[in-house]
């Protein structure tokens, strides 16, 4: 195909998001740009502390003291749940002296529970 022919092509976005500029809100797009289910709970902010929370029960699911969120179901996979405590003691490890007193603690609590769990689980 030629393009120096004098032809010009011209290209037509026809989706409805489309139709819309980029900062302006159509009829459905009420509180949020995310999409939300509307049985949906808000997450809790971002920040160290949740970051472990959220690799703690990671961890509790794998050693099956927790059912899986999606199916219910109680199932065990020492080898991620191994690999989760591993993820928080290199954690632990590279954050020595920028974790204030809380953190600290509670990595260290998370750390020695999931350890114990993990040998449990072995056993």
């Amino acid at each position: 195909m030629n393009h120096s022919d004098g032809e010009d092509f011209k290209v037509t976005d026809k989706r409805q998001s489309a139709k819309k500029g980029p900062h302006q809100k159509g009829p459905d797009d009420s509180k949020s740009t995310k999409s939300e289910k509307p049985d949906s709970v808000p997450l809790p902010d971002v920040n160290f502390s949740t970051f472990l929370f959220s690799l703690n029960t990671s961890a509790l699911v794998h050693l099956g003291e927790v059912p899986e969120f999606s199916s219910g179901e109680i199932k065990k996979d020492l080898i991620i749940a191994q690999h989760t405590i591993d993820t928080l003691a290199m954690l632990q490890e590279k954050t020595v002296g920028n974790l204030d007193e809380d953190e600290r603690g509670f990595l260290e609590h998370i750390l020695y529970d999931l350890r114990m769990r993990y040998v449990k689980a072995i056993s």
